[in-house]
């Protein structure tokens, strides 16, 4: 196992640096974004590649990343690409000058690649060991569809949203929205919690769930929920209403 993990470290390394090499040619560091959900999607089939799948769970995992991967960077080169640069990027850029792309390949390109093998630990080790579907790996696979489907669907409705030119500037708070203040990252936070579910063995459930645990915490307190709301908490007009009235994780009835 732990020889897989390290050429598992070791392809996420060289696919981020990859794409930094990329994003030096178009000058557009954002497309390290739309490669995040693609690298769960090499690394399950990376560990395929050298292992003897003899189970449907370990099936079931490498087609659950997959989806969920596909999904997510297809969504986000629909919505980024021909687009300017993130504005996170663009301020890291105006920041460091000459040396951005030497910061960049640290403190973007490789620590996603760092964060993504540690998340991708139930997936590495849940495709690498053999073991029959258990009552933990249906609960896990609901709950990897519900997660699914909030993140898909709160896209579109956003997406939605923000094409109608009457809506810009103005907060969005329809449909799942209107539930909780990030559909997406509560349905990110039940996709990882899914799929740990459905790798968890007797042998691997304690330092697997590590992966589900630095996600959960990305999504709420250090990249996610925190750092967005910090950023259009002054530019959307009815914000603090929505802020008091709405959950900011969990889907809950609206105050």
């Amino acid at each position: 196992m732990q020889g897989v993990m390290g050429m598992n470290l070791a392809v996420l390394a060289g696919y981020f640096v990859a794409i930094w090499f990329l994003s030096l040619v178009v000058r557009d560091a954002s497309i390290v974004d739309i490669g995040w959900g693609l690298s769960f999607v090499v690394v399950a089939w990376v560990t395929w590649s050298v292992t003897d799948p003899t189970s449907w769970r370990e099936y079931l995992l490498i087609l659950l990343v997959t989806v969920w991967g596909l999904r997510l960077s297809g969504y986000l080169a629909w919505r980024n690409l021909g687009q300017p640069e993130d504005h996170r990027y663009r301020k890291m850029r105006e920041s460091h000058g000459a040396w951005f792309p030497l910061v960049s390949l640290f403190t973007v390109f490789l620590l996603q690649g760092a964060v993504a093998w540690v998340v991708s630990f139930p997936v590495q080790a849940g495709v690498f060991s053999s073991g029959r579907l258990s009552s933990t790996a249906y609960l896990g696979v609901g709950l990897f569809v519900i997660g699914l489907v909030f993140e898909t669907v709160g896209d579109y409705q956003l997406a939605r949203f923000k094409a109608d030119p009457d809506n810009q500037g103005v907060v969005m708070d329809q449909g799942l929205w209107r539930y909780t203040r990030h559909p997406n990252y509560f349905g990110d936070f039940m996709v990882w919690w899914g799929l740990y579910a459905v790798a968890a063995t007797p042998g691997n459930w304690w330092w697997t769930a590590i992966g589900p645990s630095v996600m959960s915490v990305c999504l709420i307190w250090v990249s996610g929920v925190r750092h967005l709301e910090n950023a259009i908490r002054n530019r959307r007009e009815g914000y603090e209403e929505y802020v008091n009235r709405t959950s900011p994780f969990f889907p809950m009835p609206p105050k």
